[in-house]
């Protein structure tokens, strides 16, 4: 009889652990799991507090990003109180990176206007006007699409709150042409593939991102994530920064306050307002 793969039987019981005793979501024990199935071989099933200390040492050493530095040490905590061995661990600084490539209002007009189609121009419109994440646009569905109010309700995935986001008038009337076309029904998806009629898939939305700025003749790379350009177009607009902090679904202000350290000409504008008179 075939030997259990202990590693695998550890796993699976690791598991088990994280859904009925900590809660976690599906997605959370996956990824937990399999940073521990990663790291077995260099620290075991049983590893001890220094050899969990030297794991994170190399991480550090080998210039692993922040993310993938806090996201194992989540998951070693985890497991090592799992296996009875508890232990806490530090966490680096989050580097704070200024906001680079951003669209301007025309770059995005000539985006809108070169996508192919009904379909692509109301996807990039609501990316655009709502700043929505791509996985956030490709579940929409159409009763999440409140045309008289002008609003789109965002639901809560594992890292966002549920949440409502604006959008403008160009935008509601590109929407109504496009649900005119699409029809269907309240629980169907806003976007769908015209293939297949699946919901739109974020590695197409990416495709479909690039084939418009390719044909737009835009030479900045542009991603799906066109929340970062309603950020700063509503910031040199005026914006209140609580404002913009709702709309893009931040937990924290000090995430929407990247948008005001990345744009300088945001701060001489205001100080040119504000400046006090000595002379």
């Amino acid at each position: 009889m075939a030997t259990c793969n202990p590693v695998e039987s550890t796993l699976v019981r690791f598991a088990r652990h994280l859904h009925a005793r900590r809660g976690l979501a599906e997605a959370t024990v996956h990824n937990y799991t399999s940073a521990i199935r990663r790291l077995a071989p260099a620290i075991g099933l049983l590893p001890t507090p220094k050899a969990v200390e030297q794991q994170i040492e190399r991480m550090h050493r080998a210039g692993a990003s922040y993310s993938h530095i806090v996201n194992t040490s989540i998951a070693l905590e985890a497991y090592c109180s799992f296996i009875g061995r508890p232990i806490k661990l530090g966490r680096p600084r989050k580097p704070r990176h200024l906001v680079r490539g951003t669209l301007s209002e025309a770059e995005v007009t000539v985006l809108i206007a070169a996508a192919r189609g009904l379909r692509d121009r109301a996807m990039i419109a609501t990316l655009a006007y709502a700043g929505l994440r791509n996985r956030e646009l490709c579940r929409l569905r159409i009763r999440d699409v409140d045309l008289g109010g002008q609003t789109l309700h965002i639901e809560a995935t594992k890292t966002q709150k549920d949440r409502y986001a604006h959008i403008a008038a160009p935008c509601v009337s590109l929407l109504a042409d496009y649900l005119r076309e699409r029809a269907g029904e309240p629980g169907d998806p806003m976007f769908v593939s015209l293939g297949s009629g699946r919901p739109y898939a974020p590695q197409n939305l990416r495709k479909t991102i690039r084939t418009a700025a390719k044909r737009a003749g835009l030479k900045k790379r542009v991603y799906p994530q066109l929340l970062h350009s309603l950020a700063t177009a509503l910031l040199h607009r005026g914006a209140h920064l609580l404002a913009i902090k709702e709309q893009l679904g931040h937990s924290f202000v000090e995430t929407t306050m990247i948008y005001v350290h990345s744009n300088p000409e945001h701060t001489r504008l205001q100080y040119r307002m504000y400046a006090p008179s000595y002379l």
